[in-house]
């Protein structure tokens, strides 16, 4: 669902988007996240924020010891690894090969337990 109002949104939608925005910015300001904070923060933005939202959502940031639960960091997305060093570069591939080399020498088994002169499986 894209949001391209707020207007679309119910009210206790509108609640929750107002506390956790406020959670951010007195997180990313404040080490500790208090209701009154968060109160103040959505007043200074011209939006409104019960007490029981504000209260709520202190607590949870609390409980989880901070926003960085929460919001990913630059970079930690997973993605690929980095390219190999280039003083150990070669040995790396080397022993690559060394293992495709093995795994390609594994023999077929039968999964029946038997050799090729044996029936119709």
């Amino acid at each position: 669902m894209v949001l391209t109002s707020l207007a679309d949104l119910s009210d206790s939608q509108k609640q929750e988007l107002v506390a956790s925005l406020s959670a951010i910015v007195v997180g990313d300001a404040a080490d500790e996240v208090s209701a009154e904070a968060l109160t103040a923060v959505a007043e200074a933005s011209g939006n409104s924020l019960s007490a029981s939202y504000a209260s709520l959502f202190s607590k949870v940031v609390g409980m989880a010891g901070g926003l960085d639960k929460f919001c990913a960091t630059p970079g930690s997305g997973g993605g690929g690894g980095g390219g190999a060093a280039a003083a150990g570069g070669e040995e790396a591939a080397a022993e690559e090969e060394e293992e495709e080399e093995e795994e390609q020498e594994a023999p077929a088994v039968d999964m029946f337990g038997g050799d090729d002169a044996g029936g119709d499986y």
